[in-house]
């Protein structure tokens, strides 16, 4: 997903869910934050490269490919952008346990570890909440894909189809890829970018979805293709229902994190929580645009009856270099810091008692007590230690 839904579509979720207008910019300004939080931006303002929950091209690029590489990899795009949807997934046919371990970090919604994000947030900060968000939304995107470099789980076959509304039916349409980065999108006349085949198991190319381009990141898209792990036997990819299941699913675990009452239960979408706004929403997730940034701003000035201010990647960096050492952690940054390696430290420590030795050695540092950026930081170090 991208900064529309993350940002704009966030905040309609937070505001539908009871959340003031304000606290429905914090949680929106948090989710799509998690896009932004590099190591790279970590180092700019002075915090620790440990609460990175995204990795830049460039940073990528640099990124050491043996094991320890590998797992530092797996620890930012599982935790954050390609949750797993069942750590103890049989691939239904004989495997080695690497492919096993590898198969079991596909990306999907409503598996235990969307409940245990949620329930990590409820009674928590907003930026908690958001990170939550973040992660819960991107299940739905991001479904079939895996957040660790594996050719045999993230290729795909060249068969694309593209399926488009033809009246009251629909026709389907060949995707053919470039690989040109610098090249747009072209929903109009079918032309999408994707990254070039890449043979090597392990290369940063054969993570996540590059290999569908953006089509997963576009709400309108409607698909037919082929995954390495499934045996390259055809999937057809239906965004419009899987967006609309995560926006009414946001609300849902909103309206939970809010009032800390009652359980979150995976499956769930209420879709009748949107009722009065449900045309719209459809509306925007259904129109072919590369940016939906624009309509999901309006329907949340709509809702609220106030401005949606733009999303500013600098807007809380001073407070954050600022503040004195003792203070950090009560800054918007330091509060979003804290639930970022709250919930790497979650997911990495569900994965390692599993087995599975992707995300490395794991520390549960939310069973421990932790509550400042300074005991992060200890404990994080002791287990990169324990890694070597």
């Amino acid at each position: 997903m991208q900064l529309d839904f993350h940002y704009y579509a966030t905040y309609c979720a937070a505001y539908i869910a009871g959340y003031s207008h304000s606290d429905s910019l914090d949680i929106a300004y948090s989710a799509q934050f998690v896009d932004c939080c590099s190591r790279t931006l970590l180092q700019k303002i002075g915090a620790s490269g440990h609460a990175a929950t995204t990795q830049l091209q460039l940073e990528l690029m640099n990124a050491p490919t043996d094991p320890a590489g590998r797992q530092d990899i797996t620890r930012i795009w599982a935790s954050f952008h390609f949750l797993p949807g069942d750590l103890k997934a049989d691939p239904g046919r004989r495997c080695g346990k690497a492919y096993r371990n590898k198969y079991r970090m596909i990306c999907q919604p409503d598996g235990a570890l969307v409940k245990d994000t949620v329930d990590l947030a409820a009674g928590k900060s907003l930026q908690a909440a958001g990170v939550a968000m973040h992660v819960l939304a991107d299940t739905w995107a991001h479904r079939n894909f895996a957040g660790t470099p594996s050719l045999v789980i993230n290729n795909t076959d060249s068969y694309f189809y593209e399926i488009l509304p033809d009246g009251d039916g629909f026709r389907e349409r060949k995707i053919v890829f470039n690989h040109n980065p610098n090249s747009a999108d072209d929903p109009e006349k079918g032309k999408y970018t994707n990254s070039v085949y890449q043979g090597s198991e392990n290369s940063v190319m054969n993570l996540g979805h590059g290999r569908a381009g953006h089509l997963p990141d576009y709400s309108w898209a409607r698909y037919r293709y082929m995954p390495a792990w499934g045996g390259f036997r055809e999937i057809i990819k239906d965004n419009p229902s899987d967006y609309m299941n995560a926006f009414c699913q946001m609300v849902y675990a909103l309206k939970y994190i809010r009032t800390g009452s009652g359980t979150f239960s995976i499956g769930e979408y209420r879709l009748e929580s949107i009722s009065p706004w449900k045309d719209a929403v459809y509306s925007i997730i259904l129109k072919r645009q590369v940016d939906a940034s624009v309509d999901w701003k309006a329907l949340g000035e709509k809702l609220s009856g106030q401005k949606v201010e733009l999303f500013d990647i600098e807007k809380y960096q001073d407070e954050y270099k600022q503040a004195p050492t003792d203070g950090k952690d009560e800054t918007f940054l330091g509060k979003f810091i804290l639930a970022a390696m709250s919930q790497k430290s979650m997911v990495t420590n569900r994965i390692y008692r599993t087995g599975n030795n992707l995300a490395g050695i794991s520390v549960d540092f939310t069973g421990k007590g932790i509550k400042g950026i300074k005991e992060f930081r200890k404990v994080a170090e002791q287990s990169a230690e324990e890694r070597k």
